[in-house]
């Protein structure tokens, strides 16, 4: 993996994520109440669990609202959930400040257009593997694994790798 990838993920203290297409496979079901189901991978929320327990807290930021994704925030212990936000990068200045942190401090993976502005703000801006063209353009890293498919989770060990907290989660299963 290129040097500058590596810097980047170390640097990071914060993870912004989108949730279709990101945290979820990107396919949206409908039940016979007209009740959206979402597909989340639990590899995924491991690796959110990890870098929560490790000091690196996770925001969702979605375009869309859906009743699906406050529990699975809650299982996985995401800090915050902005729904129906657009554009996205609207909320940055607002985390930036209670976080006290700086843009090269955040993470944000995304997939798609709405992704974009704040992919372009952050110091560390990922693309699943699955991501349109324009988004892999503005990504500074590409995970090898789909949205909702673990892709999440390649990022999550990604950074608990390079600022040496991947050893210690392992040992949290005795391995």
């Amino acid at each position: 993996m290129e040097e500058y990838i590596l810097e980047k993920a170390k640097r990071v203290k914060l993870l912004l994520l989108d949730v279709d297409g990101v945290l979820t496979d990107g396919r949206i079901i409908y039940d016979s109440s007209l009740r959206d189901m979402k597909f989340f991978d639990v590899h995924d929320g491991l690796g959110v669990y990890l870098l929560k327990r490790y000091g690196i807290p996770t925001i969702l930021i979605t375009a869309k609202g859906s009743r699906a994704i406050k529990p699975r925030a809650r299982d996985m212990r995401v800090d915050m959930v902005f729904k129906n936000i657009s554009p996205k990068s609207k909320v940055l200045p607002k985390i930036l400040r209670k976080y006290r942190l700086t843009k090269d401090e955040v993470c944000f993976a995304g997939d798609d257009l709405a992704d974009i502005c704040l992919m372009k703000r952050v110091g560390f801006p990922v693309a699943v593997f699955n991501a349109c063209p324009e988004v892999k353009r503005v990504a500074s890293y590409i995970t090898m694994k789909e949205g909702g498919r673990g892709a999440v989770r390649e990022i999550a060990e990604l950074i608990l790798k390079t600022q040496g907290k991947w050893k210690e989660a392992l040992g949290l299963y005795d391995i």
